[in-house]
Parts: structure tokens; C-alpha cells; sequence
């Protein structure tokens, strides 16, 4: 999934995360949490935010929310809200939601009403889920720091059938192959010569600007 515009509805610190790290990468973001203080402490350049119940299902509708690529349920508290909320959002044409999961019973239902990728707050941190939101080859992501992480991705087409040499990844991308996996398996420090296969996946570490710019690579 390749999204531009997203819509976070409930700004815990996993919601307040994921949208601030979504507008800090240059994306449209629509905000909205019944918690006026809450929305008001966001930083005044996030695209949009509201003041809403998004329990109301009126409210929701009235956002507009089928023209959003993607859309977040970051609500905390009872179990029935998220899960009302997502059947709406896929009731009104949401192309791809994310819903936030207090359990594995509640993951199942969540799963059953409509949610494309269920998370788990303590597990899942809002910048992380942001990064695998708008990079369509990131499949899993560790932040090492505010600037650096290792990530595991789908090789972009432009590397496939290329040697890691040839490719000039470290030069040209600002990154580095660290691991190949290939289905069971798990090849540590490929050399140069290694041939980039298109059923590998590839652990790199570098910079977080530069794996942005790879995890949107096609």
C-alpha cells in the first residue's frame, strides 16, 4: 500500500506519534481525538485536526473519510469503540485501515469487521507503523535512534539480478546490507558479489532519510 493521506482518529501517545511522525515525513494528515487539550497540543503545521467523539458515527461520516488512502483507529478504552469504528470506516470506503488492538480476542474481531493490520501499542510504536504505512517494501523496522534504523524490505526491482556491488548501494543509497533472508534462511554480511534475488529480503541499516527514500522505491 502506497498512501498519501491518512486519517488518526484518537491522540494517545501512539496516535499523537503516529501523526506527528506522518506529517514530519510530508504527508496529509487529518487528526481528531474528543480531547480539545489533546488536539490543541499538536504542532500548529499538522495538516488538520479536529475536535470529535469518533465513537459518533455522524461525526465521521461528516470527514469525509473515503477520500483518505488510509486511515488509523489509535482509540484507547472500551473494546466495542475501535471496533464500531472500523466497520464504519469500512462501511464508508476507507481503502486501508489500521486498527489498534488491546488483546488477541480483541485482534480477532478487529480482524472480522474489516481491519487490514492490527496493532499492539506496546509492541508497535506510532513512528515505527508510520514508516511501514508510506514504504511499500518495509516490512520491519528498528529504530537505533531518532536518525538511524534497521529495517528489513522487499529489494526495490532496480536491484534485482544486480551484485550488491554493482548496485553501489552503500555509495549511491547511503545504506548498508547487514543480512539477506531467503525463505528459512539467513545469510549474515553478504559480500560484494552477493546477486540480489527478487525472493530475497534484506536487512539494511542507515540512515532513516535514506530508508524512506528506498521503502518507496518500486
Amino acid at each position: 500500500m502506497k498512501a498519501k493521506s491518512f486519517l488518526v482518529l484518537g491522540l494517545g501517545r501512539f496516535g499523537r506519534s503516529l501523526a506527528e511522525t506522518l506529517h514530519n515525513m510530508g504527508y496529509d494528515v487529518l487528526a481528531v481525538d474528543k480531547d480539545e487539550e489533546a488536539v490543541n497540543s499538536l504542532p500548529p503545521a499538522i495538516t488538520y485536526a479536529v475536535v470529535g467523539d469518533v465513537t459518533d458515527e455522524n461525526m465521521i461520516k461528516s470527514l469525509g473519510v473515503g477520500n483518505f488512502d488510509a486511515a488509523v483507529v489509535a482509540v484507547g478504552g472500551e473494546i466495542h469503540s475501535s471496533v464500531l469504528l472500523t466497520l464504519i470506516l469500512k462501511e464508508e470506503g476507507v481503502k486501508y485501515i489500521v486498527a489498534r488492538a488491546q488483546s488477541e480476542l480483541h485482534s480477532k474481531v478487529l480482524n472480522k469487521v474489516g481491519a487490514d493490520r492490527i496493532i499492539f501499542p506496546e509492541k508497535d510504536m506510532g513512528v515505527r507503523v508510520a514508516n511501514n504505512l508510506v514504504s511499500t517494501n518495509i516490512l520491519e523496522l528498528i529504530e537505533l535512534s531518532s536518525e538511524h534504523s534497521i529495517v528489513e524490505i522487499i529489494p526495490p526491482s532496480v536491484w534485482i539480478g544486480k551484485s550488491i556491488k554493482e548496485s553501489n548501494i552503500r555509495a549511491k543509497y547511503g545504506v548498508s546490507i547487514m543480512a539477506v533472508k531467503k525463505d528459512s534462511s539467513v545469510k549474515v554480511a553478504p559480500t560484494a558479489e552477493y546477486i540480489i534475488m527478487d525472493d530475497d529480503n534484506l536487512v539494511i541499516i542507515g540512515r532513516n532519510e535514506n530508508i524512506n527514500k528506498i521503502g518507496s522505491m518500486e
